[in-house]
């Protein structure tokens, strides 16, 4: 996903991936709000390979236009790596 962070540079988000040796895939934050405006809400699985605090800023975002945003990470399997972030946006 890429929006503009508060130092005015590009952010980029990966999606979850769907198989395991596969490079995840990206989502702009236009894609994103557009879902919302035709759906109301949706979730999203982002990758483990973002950063926390990006996904904060993602919330911030969506918190800002007066969305209910609930973000969680979702374990699927033994090894502490076997982890994705699910983000539900209202």
């Amino acid at each position: 996903m890429l929006f503009n962070n508060i130092e005015g540079k590009k952010m980029e988000l990966k999606l979850a991936r769907t198989a395991l040796n596969e490079k995840p895939k990206t989502i702009k934050l236009e894609k994103i709000e557009e879902i919302i405006k035709e759906n109301g809400s949706h979730l999203f699985y982002f990758d483990k390979d973002n950063q926390n605090k990006d996904l904060m800023k993602l919330v911030e975002h969506f918190e800002k236009k007066d969305f209910s945003v609930y973000l969680r990470e979702v374990r699927y399997g033994l090894n502490d790596g076997d982890y994705m972030y699910e983000v539900h946006i209202l």
